[in-house]
Formats: structure tokens, sequence, C-alpha cells
């Protein structure tokens, strides 16, 4: 299985274009953007959330989607986050306090999110939620969703470890209570049922790679080691190499060592959402339904993933890497 084709991605981002996915900080510098390729400023204010750990590389691609979109359209974006869920949740209610225009923000936590989500739904603020929470953004009351469906991305993953021979799977969890990362591992399980999870803190490279040392010290019959980010996979091939284990390794997410080091060989594959599409989508899909009312998707989350990167495609994904948009 090469690549699940994502749900009519490019579609949707040519419809968007022709109509013109420490912690608690909101960044008015590079993180603000306002007119840029528009003609003039469209007046509108959307708030952008997420769930970042600083340091992150990830969300560099999801910011740059939703700036880019930002300029496209002429709203002012103002990015904040935290990986703390009630600090989220505060940042979102600080947004709708302030009487922005619309809403974008991830959903790992749907729980310690719902109050503020519907402070926001109740003040008549447009909120749609992208890379996590597809489950649970309807329930929530957000209007659209962009994101990967992280079950089937969980399974297709696991297809691909079984079908390569792998026999013991380790799934690596670097945030606790995210239900994007334990729908991931979930997914590796059922297609790889000896599949076991190992929680880390996934704010510390050092601790990770020393965790999964150890387990690897522990249990030799560990193949695969599935890391939920890219920075994860960067810690699991130094511990397979300080445990002197043959374990494979495949991630989620790409970064750019991770695309080299599929181009490489070192990492099996990648399963990628495609965070550049998710930042953009989000920002665009709030603008068109202020706008014009436009409700993209019809009420089903639109897919940016998954899709698989590895040796037979990194070479025409791996430029892209470099500038942050893939």
């Amino acid at each position: 299985m090469r690549m699940i084709r994502p749900l009519a991605v490019a579609a949707v981002v040519a419809l968007a274009v022709a109509g013109c996915s420490s912690g608690g900080r909101e960044k008015t510098d590079d993180s603000t953007t306002s007119g840029g390729n528009a003609a003039g400023s469209s007046g509108y204010t959307i708030a952008f959330i997420t769930h970042e750990t600083p340091g992150d590389t990830f969300w560099d691609k999801v910011k740059n989607g939703a700036q880019q979109a930002a300029k496209d359209t002429g709203v002012t974006l103002k990015y904040s986050n935290d990986p703390d869920a009630t600090k989220q949740a505060q940042l979102i209610q600080s947004a709708v306090d302030s009487k922005v225009s619309g809403i974008a923000t991830t959903l790992v936590t749907p729980d310690a999110l719902a109050g503020a989500v519907k402070a926001a739904t109740d003040a008549k603020i447009p909120l749609v939620g992208f890379n996590s929470g597809i489950d649970q953004y309807k329930q929530l009351g957000a209007l659209m969703y962009f994101g990967s469906d992280e079950s089937l991305a969980g399974e297709s993953a696991g297809q691909r470890i079984t079908q390569a021979g792998g026999k013991k799977p380790l799934c690596v969890i670097q945030q606790a209570g995210s239900v994007a990362l334990e729908a991931r591992c979930a997914g590796v399980k059922k297609s790889a049922p000896a599949t076991e999870n190992v929680q880390v803190n996934g704010a510390d490279d050092a601790a990770v790679t020393s965790t999964l040392q150890a387990k690897l010290a522990q249990d030799k019959s560990i193949d695969y080691i599935v890391t939920l980010g890219a920075p994860q996979a960067v810690d699991a091939l130094k511990a397979i190499e300080q445990a002197g284990s043959k374990a494979k390794v495949v991630t989620f997410d790409l970064n750019q060592q991770v695309a080299q080091d599929i181009s490489d060989k070192k990492i099996e594959f990648s399963i990628d959402q495609q965070p550049y599409v998710q930042g953009y989508m989000a920002v665009t899909s709030l603008y068109l339904n202020l706008k014009n009312g436009n409700d993209i998707g019809g009420g089903k989350p639109v897919l940016t993933g998954p899709s698989f990167v590895d040796s037979a495609n990194i070479a025409a994904i791996l430029p892209f890497t470099k500038n942050n948009t893939r």
C-alpha cells in the first residue's frame, strides 16, 4: 500500500484560493499576519490556537500554512499555543473574550476544551478544528475539521509492518492524554496485535532516547519502533544504536532530518498528514465562512492524510521539507 489518497484536498485548496489544517504564548510578531498577497485587509481577525510543545518542528509547517492563508485572504492571524490542556482552553476563552472573527484550534484534549469551545459557539464565533479531534469535533460544536484519519493511519502503518514481517512493534506516545496519538497506536495494534505502547516525555529528547534504549534492552523481541512524531524518530534511531538493536523505525510526520533519513534508508517510512495543508485550510475555511457562509466538507471532515512517504517517493518530497511546506 503506497498511498491512501487524502479526500479531495487539492480541489479544496483550489476552491479556497479562488474564493479570496514557554507555553501559553500569543505571538504578535512573525506569527501575526495581515494583508500580504491579498488586496488589502479583509477586516477579519482569526485566532489560531494549538497544543504545540515548544521546539517541535511539526508546528512550523502548520504555522507556515496558516500564515500563507492569512496573506492570501487578508486576514489578521493571532497565533498562540500551550501543550497544557487547561491553558489551551484559557487561550480559546481569551480569543472569545477579545471578540475575534473566528477561531481555528486543535482539539487534542476534547473534554478539557469543551467549555471554551462552547463559549465560542455561544458567542456566535465560528470555530473549526484541525489536526486533532476528528471523532469529537462535531459534538463539541466545531463547524469543520481538517486533518488525518488517525485510526486509519495507524491501521495502515500496522498492516505495512506486518507485511514486512514485523512481529513486535513498540508504539511511542509522546504526549499524555492526546486522543490523536492514542488512536494512532490503537490502529497499529489492530493490525499488529502484539504492539506494546510506551509513554515518553516528548519535550525531552534525551529522556525519550534513554526510555527507548531501556525498553530495547529489556525486550529483545521488539523489531519495530513506531514513533508518532518526527523528533521522536530521530531519538529512536539513537536508542537503537546505543542498545545495539536491529529494530527498524517507522514514524508519523516529517521534518527535514526524517526526510533525509528516509532517503538514506535509516527510517523505513513516514505516515504524513500534511500539516501545512491543515493550517492553510483551517484559516481559509473560516475566511470563506465569514465572507460567504461557505461550509467546506459539508459537515464531514476534510482529510489531509494519511499518505506514505518512503524510498519510492522521497526524492520528490524532500525539497519541500527544507522550507517547511511538507
